[in-house]
């Protein structure tokens, strides 16, 4: 199976431009290729890992990549499939974006391979000391606004307004491809589908300004079965970064998937062999209660992001919470497994006996039924039942110093925090 039919199989590939060119170049040459990641915030999501990951197994087939950070363009905004136009950073606010994308998109490439390491690349780097006048004649003229206008990202701002600024980001993408064949001899860019428009900007200009060929690959924008879009955008962004995103939660995030989306999932989003992902799928159509599919597939996205050890306290923070084993845990294990719940902060004036506390910090509704939860064995105090109306919390009942847990029933959680 060559590179491009595995890419397809395992559902990476969404849009190329010349199919057949680019199946002869990935098998007889090797392929200089880029993706470009815009300093849009201080973390890459979910959204990015795809591209990323067709980016390795490029380069694990002997293609050699050269991701490029956007600190140029991330300056502009991007208008593609936007409502509205981006708020403009400073140039300080992307610089250090910049720098944390850049060891993000690090972390997926080899960089000391011997046959084909990969090369950072900024655009800033060719954007900062070009005039606007040089700009305009030696890559303006190269696009016309018929061109310009018939892509999709711009066609549907046209209603609502876009300023030049946003409409120029297609030119300058181009310009990306067109530098980056020039220094580099790159001939491929890798991007997401709503980026199509912008991508074969750069073969347009690498064409009529160089006279070169060059390929795209776009990935498809993920989605789950019911249609529903993975990325920041919709307001339920899993980052890259452990410290928006721990761990934890996107272990969870994988270990809920629907039973529909496992097994795709586990082709698009692992370097399990097919054949291996083949041999799970009977076995979780066979049960799948047991849920095999999502094990792994956590498993194997949480130990690529965030390494062995962050998948293993991942595992451990799930299991001893089910188990409702509190105290098997440290306090920042369980303030990545309940990083959801409510806390309440503990002030130096709180009475600290626990039917008063319940209620101070909202967990029973009432003295009178904060007293009914004490008294029926409703609550529970670091995993341990305790139904003692008299019960004052001392600092044997924190956890590190630092926090408590309070259970009630059976899975409504709370956090004391001191």
């Amino acid at each position: 199976m060559t590179i491009f039919e595995e890419l397809k199989e395992r559902g990476l590939i969404f849009q190329t431009t010349d199919e057949e060119a680019l199946i002869k170049a990935l098998t007889e040459e090797q392929v200089g290729f880029y993706l470009g990641c815009d300093p849009t915030a201080d973390s890459l999501h979910l959204g990015h890992l795809v591209p990323l990951l067709v980016c390795r197994h490029l380069q694990l087939a002997g293609h050699k990549p050269y991701p490029l950070v956007g600190g140029a363009t991330g300056l502009i905004g991007d208008p593609s499939f936007k409502d509205d136009e981006r708020s403009l950073q400073t140039k300080e606010t992307v610089q250090d974006w910049v720098a944390k994308i850049r060891l993000q998109m690090a972390q997926f490439l080899d960089f000391e391979s011997k046959d084909n390491p990969a090369v950072m690349t900024n655009n800033y780097d060719w954007f900062e000391n070009i005039s606007f006048i040089d700009f305009l004649r030696d890559v303006g003229k190269y696009f016309t606004v018929n061109y310009m206008m018939s892509k999709e990202s711009v066609k549907k701002r046209i209603e609502t307004g876009i300023s030049y600024t946003e409409f120029a980001y297609q030119i300058m993408q181009g310009y990306d491809f067109y530098e980056l064949n020039r220094r580099h001899g790159v001939t491929l860019q890798i991007g997401g589908s709503d980026q199509w428009g912008n991508m074969t900007a750069g073969t347009e200009l690498l064409r009529r300004k160089a006279g070169k060929t060059g390929h795209v690959i776009t990935v498809p924008l993920i989605t789950d079965a019911t249609g529903k879009k993975f990325g920041k955008s919709e307001g339920n962004a899993i980052w890259l970064n452990a410290d928006k995103t721990s761990p934890y939660q996107m272990y969870q995030f994988w270990l809920n998937v629907m039973d529909d989306d496992a097994i795709r999932f586990l082709k698009i989003f692992t370097f399990l062999p097919l054949a291996e992902i083949a041999e799970i799928e009977t076995a979780f159509q066979a049960a799948p209660h047991e849920r095999l599919a999502q094990k792994v597939l956590a498993k194997e996205v949480v130990t690529l992001v965030h390494g062995q050890e962050a998948y293993e306290q991942a595992l451990k923070i799930t299991e001893q919470l089910f188990a409702g084993n509190i105290k098997n845990l440290s306090a920042s294990e369980l303030k990545q497994g309940l990083n959801h719940v409510k806390n309440y902060q503990v002030s130096p004036d709180d009475d600290l006996n626990l039917v008063e506390l319940l209620v101070k910090a909202g967990i029973s509704p009432s003295k009178r039924q904060a007293r009914e939860d004490v008294q029926n064995g409703a609550i529970y105090l670091n995993g341990e039942r305790q139904q003692d109306l008299t019960y004052t919390l001392s600092d044997a009942d924190k956890i590190d110093q630092e926090l408590t847990v309070i259970r009630r029933g059976k899975k409504n959680y709370f956090v004391l925090s001191y």
